[in-house]
């Protein structure tokens, strides 16, 4: 009998089985097989603890990540489509100039390339057209005064237009030397050339450990002072230092003077601060050459070329600094520091700093992906490094290292934030693709969003003393990097071709666009905070107002319009003595002529899919939306431009930033029995309403986003569009509080 099993054939009065019969029960057999296996691996995977996954990456808080590709896309999602303006990849032709800085233009306090929020828009200036063209034209309200596009005052020194000015680099561009790979001879200057005294050496490593090390830290601290003792010890004898450790020692410097401002360093030093800072960065370049960085097998030595790319990619990053950072990836994966110093037996000092090496470098992958495209080059499956502990840099050298995070604030509770919500960024670059195949769902990417959020909100938020400037800081970076997460995910439907986004989504888009500008701005404005705000071009770059303008200007009678036209006075330092329309097609106007101009100069091209949509994009909303532009006169934004984080429009209970963040006013009473998914989506017109309803799973949405505090009441009621042009109106007083209390 086991003979004939074995063979194929069945015991017992059936007999041997036919082939085909053979074949199926062979498949069974096969998913049976495949069936245990899986549920070892889940076992496994819960037994395990939160750190890892069962494919080897990281495991965020929240739930488990589980693949979706098997799951049922919801009926009523399938329809939801994002932009089709908005791609990864961009191509050039072959005249293009490349001579030419690929850093874009200046618009205000935002930076612009063809890449906005990581994705190319070859045809923005197009959609800037379309956009300016006033809808009241077409409905018979001529307004020639309103139509016209205004222009800057020029000053006499720009009295001629040029495009030069715009393109050329802000003061916080810092540049790789070209010669950094390729170069004839490797010049090794000495190390005499480049060495300040002993005394301003101190000022510097002093600034260092104040301004850098909180929020980009890189280096375990005590160890680095003992290093910084023996550097000086050679000096001090004439022997020169490891190649290896000077560069991390340059490294250390260049940082510390591009966190200072000008003053300061011409106060402290004499010189000027963009000398000083091509001063350490050559001796920085010079140190990691002469140490063979590209052959290296040392952490020390990788170490330094990570701690000189953190000042590089802030706010102006070109395709020379994602060339370097793809190049210290590779390195640091040729060295294993994509696993976890756990498995060598290593120190836990020495499995402290490559935890802190490679987890700045997902950082800086994150960031110049961003800037210069087309997607992270690390995958989450790529590596099993864990995060570093939450715990202070002298834990680890005591007789009895803690092995799991601490529950009290540390010194290293900022960059574990950082780093955490950095893998949360990671993980919706990677979701977004498989929304658009269909592999998982936008209600699954934006739960798992919301999940993650209350993890983190309620492991680190209570440990936050808002009385302590660096703590006080975590907040605001922390609401940036968060409130990004909503921005990511949704940014490319809000101007879809075909659909209007639901107004509970747009709610969404709104609130958190409308924080993560509050936060940057808070950060550079607040004087308490200034010591650290050289680093707020690193955690954005104001994309999220270009978003908040287009949805203002063609829906003024937004409840929290004061609060955008705020922040959109300050990111594009808007004329005060414009109205609000003006202000807003002066913005687009010169967002139209520059993106023409550097698209021209850089000679992108654009797919041909996208030729058929250009112009079909219509906002659907309801007549007043359309025409009404509001005149109101707007405030200047004042030198220290403080928000009350708690008071968005029906907030005002401190929780803003917690895991319920849409605390709006209650929604207008609706009969839900004659028509329940209106009163879920919000207040949504036009003559797709019903496709648009349904394009989202809104009973699974509920779960996430409570429809009593996420409601969609986004305009105000009973707008009176026959007024607007001639209403005068300034900021209420308490949009500008007098206290830093309740932030959150």
């Amino acid at each position: 009998m086991a003979d004939n099993w074995a063979s194929g054939a069945a015991p017992g009065p059936l007999g041997t089985l036919d082939p085909a019969s053979q074949q199926k029960l062979a498949e069974i057999k096969e998913k049976m097989g495949s069936l245990e296996r899986t549920l070892e691996q889940d076992v496994a995977r819960k037994a395990s603890g939160t750190q890892s996954s069962p494919n080897g990456g990281l495991q965020l808080p929240g739930p488990a990540d589980g693949d979706s590709a098997d799951e049922a896309i919801p009926e009523d999602e399938k329809d939801l489509e994002p932009s089709v303006f908005a791609t990864e990849d961009a191509a050039y032709d072959e005249g293009a100039d490349d001579e030419l800085l690929d850093l874009g233009f200046q618009l205000g306090r935002m930076r612009m390339t063809e890449r906005i929020g990581g994705f190319v828009r070859p045809r923005l200036a197009d959609e800037l057209n379309h956009t300016l063209e006033d809808p009241r034209a077409f409905r018979g309200i001529q307004e020639p005064s309103r139509i016209r596009v205004p222009s800057r005052p020029r000053s006499p020194q720009t009295s001629s237009p040029s495009i030069t000015s715009p393109l050329a680099p802000g003061a916080t561009y810092i540049p790789p030397s070209s010669s950094f790979f390729f170069v004839a001879q490797p010049q090794r200057s000495s190390l005499s050339h480049y060495l300040p005294s002993k005394t301003a050496a101190d000022t510097l490593v002093k600034q260092y450990f104040q301004a850098v090390h909180y929020l980009a830290r890189t280096v375990h601290r005590p160890s680095f002072e003992r290093q910084y003792e023996v550097f000086w010890k050679d000096v001090s004898n004439g022997i020169e230092p490891p190649n290896s450790l000077q560069a991390m020692v340059f490294a250390a410097m260049l940082s510390a003077v591009v966190s200072m401002s000008e003053d300061r360093v011409m106060q402290e030093f004499g010189v000027a601060k963009a000398g000083l800072i091509d001063t350490f960065r050559l001796a920085t370049e010079m140190a990691l050459s002469k140490a063979n960085f590209l052959r290296t097998t040392k952490v020390e030595t990788l170490q330094a070329l990570v701690m000189y790319l953190i000042p590089l990619c802030r706010g102006e990053v070109s395709r020379a600094h994602s060339a370097l950072t793809g190049t210290a990836i590779r390195l640091a994966e040729c060295m294993s520091l994509h696993r976890d110093g756990s498995h060598y037996r290593l120190s836990p000092v020495e499995t402290h700093v490559r935890r802190l090496v490679w987890y700045q470098l997902c950082f800086l992958d994150l960031r110049t992906c961003e800037a210069t495209g087309p997607r992270p080059q690390i995958r989450k499956d790529d590596f099993d490094t864990k995060l570093p502990l939450n715990v202070n840099d002298t834990d680890l050298e005591s007789l009895d290292p803690p092995t799991h995070d601490a529950k009290t604030w540390t010194d290293m509770t900022l960059t574990r934030i950082r780093f955490e919500c950095n893998e949360m960024h990671r993980t919706i670059w990677f979701e977004r693709p498989r929304i658009d195949n269909k592999k998982t769902t936008l209600t699954a990417l934006l739960g798992k969003v919301q999940k993650f959020r209350a993890a983190i909100e309620e492991k680190y938020l209570p440990l936050i003393d808002d009385t302590v400037p660096i703590q006080h800081l975590t907040r605001h970076v922390y609401g940036i990097l968060s409130n990004r997460f909503h921005v990511m995910v949704l940014h490319r439907y809000h101007n879809s071709v075909s659909l209007k986004l639901p107004d509970r989504l747009r709610q969404i888009i709104l609130d958190s666009g409308t924080r993560v500008v509050e936060h940057a701005i808070t950060i550079e404005t607040l004087p308490s905070l200034k010591t650290w705000a050289w680093y707020s071009g690193a955690l954005q770059q104001y994309h999220s107002a270009l978003l908040l303008l287009l949805d203002v200007y063609e829906s003024p009678m937004r409840k929290e319009a004061d609060r955008i036209w705020k922040c959109l006075d300050y990111v594009f330092e808007l004329p005060p003595n414009l109205c609000r329309d003006d202000k807003a097609r002066l913005v687009l106007g010169d967002l139209r002529d520059k993106t023409t101009a550097y698209r021209t100069l850089r000679k992108v091209r654009a797919p041909t899919l996208m030729d058929a949509f250009v112009g079909s994009r219509r906002s659907i909303s309801n007549p007043v939306e359309e025409h009404a532009r509001s005149n109101t006169a707007a405030a200047g934004v004042p030198a220290s431009a403080e928000f009350d984080f708690n008071n968005f429009h029906g907030v005002a209970n401190g929780q803003a930033l917690l895991a319920q963040q849409f605390q709006w006013s209650p929604p207008a009473v609706t009969d839900e029995s004659s028509n329940p998914m209106e009163s879920r989506a919000g207040s949504v017109s036009g003559p797709n309403d019903l496709e648009v309803i349904m394009n989202i799973d809104w009973n699974e949405w509920d779960k996430f986003f409570p429809p009593d505090l996420n409601n969609g009441e986004i305009n105000v009621p009973d707008w009176d569009a026959s007024s607007v042009y001639y209403q005068q109106q300034s900021y209420p007083s308490a949009i500008f509080p007098s206290d830093n209390t309740g932030y959150q």
